[in-house]
Formats: C-alpha cells, sequence, structure tokens
C-alpha cells in the first residue's frame, strides 16, 4: 500500500474517531511528512475524478505529495479539519463541494482560523472550489449530453439508461438531468462515470472547479 493511500486511510480513521482513533491519529502523524497537500473532497466520485484528471495531465498526486481524501459528505468537513488543519496536523489545505454544501466548508474553515468572513472568491484564493451544482453536473455540461450517452454505451449501460429515462418523474425533465440523476441510482455509479467521463473530456473543456484545483495544487 503507497503512502498516500496509508495516510488518507488513517486520517479518515482518525477523523471518524472511536476505539482506533489513537492508533490511527499516530499513524498520520508519522506519514505527514511526507503530505504537502490535503484535499478535501466530499466523497469517493470526487477523488476519482481529480485524480483521474491528474493522470491525463501526466501527473501522480500521490507521488506527488498530494492526498485527496473524501470526507464521506460535506458534514464530516468539520471533524477533518480539525485533525488535519491548524489544531492538528498543520497541514496545507484545498478542497472541492458542491455549491449546496459551501456553506458548511465556509463556516468550519472560518472556525479553525482559516480565514475570517470568508467569501466564494476568497475560498478560491484559499484552494477551495466549488462545483455549479455537484460533480457529475459539471462533467455533464463539459462532456455534453450526446458525449455521456456515447459513454453510457460503452459502458453497457444503455438499455437501463433508457428504462430510467421511461420513468414517470423522468419522462418530462431535460436529458441532463436525466442523465445527472441515474448515476446517483446505484451505489458505485458515480464513481464509475466520474472516471469513464474524466477520460471522455476534452482538455480544452475540463470544468472549472476541477482545473483550478488541480492548478493550486
Amino acid at each position: 500500500m503507497d503512502m498516500s493511500r496509508r495516510f488518507r486511510l488513517a486520517l479518515v480513521a482518525w477523523a471518524a474517531g472511536g476505539a482506533e482513533a489513537g492508533v490511527a491519529a499516530a499513524v498520520a502523524r508519522e506519514l505527514a511528512g511526507g503530505v504537502r497537500t490535503v484535499v478535501l473532497v466530499e466523497g469517493g466520485s470526487d477523488q476519482v475524478a481529480l485524480e483521474a484528471l491528474a493522470t491525463r495531465y501526466g501527473r501522480d498526486l500521490g507521488a506527488e505529495g498530494v492526498a485527496v481524501v473524501p470526507l464521506g459528505g460535506a458534514m464530516s468537513i468539520g471533524r477533518f479539519l480539525d485533525v488535519c488543519g491548524p489544531q492538528g496536523l498543520d497541514l496545507p489545505l484545498a478542497g472541492l463541494c458542491d455549491i449546496g454544501e459551501e456553506r458548511h466548508f465556509r463556516r468550519h474553515l472560518e472556525r479553525v482560523g482559516l480565514g475570517p468572513g470568508l467569501t466564494h472568491a476568497k475560498l478560491e484564493t484559499f484552494g477551495f472550489h466549488v462545483c455549479v451544482a455537484d460533480l457529475e453536473d459539471e462533467l455533464i455540461r463539459a462532456v455534453g449530453a450526446e458525449g455521456v450517452q456515447q459513454v453510457i454505451e460503452a459502458q453497457g449501460e444503455m438499455r437501463p439508461f433508457r428504462t430510467f429515462q421511461g420513468q414517470p418523474a423522468q419522462r418530462e425533465r431535460p436529458v441532463e438531468h436525466q442523465l445527472r440523476r441515474f448515476m446517483g441510482t446505484h451505489s458505485g455509479r458515480k464513481a464509475l462515470y466520474a472516471q469513464a467521463l474524466v477520460a471522455h473530456l476534452h482538455l480544452e473543456r475540463v470544468p472549472r472547479p476541477l482545473e483550478r484545483l488541480l492548478t493550486h495544487v
């Protein structure tokens, strides 16, 4: 297991608390010297997308000392800032969140002393970037509805998607909305399409939050 993955797992266990938190904290502290930046993202699909996009740019984030850490939901941002922010490991931080969760990120960043009165623009200067709706929305707009359906076809999931489109709640909705909702219907599907859409993406159309975040780190 590489250092970056070991650090990420230790950080997640430390932030979760419980009986293993002490051991996990010791491991995280031991490995923190090899970490240049911690990137806090909401979930596994965000991690997959960032790492896949970095690979397309010829980068290996782990080898660069950049640890992309999924929070398991935006509401956990406070616990992770406590363990890796100024009062914990005091590592350089960056992050990615959905627009609906921006307020949680801003409030906790202010709480741990990473900047008073944070605006959307100030968040970006600290390396925290916000998706217009969420990661799926950003990638669908970047790839285009037709391109996304080509990716779905390549994944062998066009029949399930057509069935989903035929549901009464979906029939009158725009195809972009259908695509976004479809990606969230099964566990693991968001991560699957995060990687597949990044692989299909033209690099001149990379969503701004992803491009700016990778530039920052």
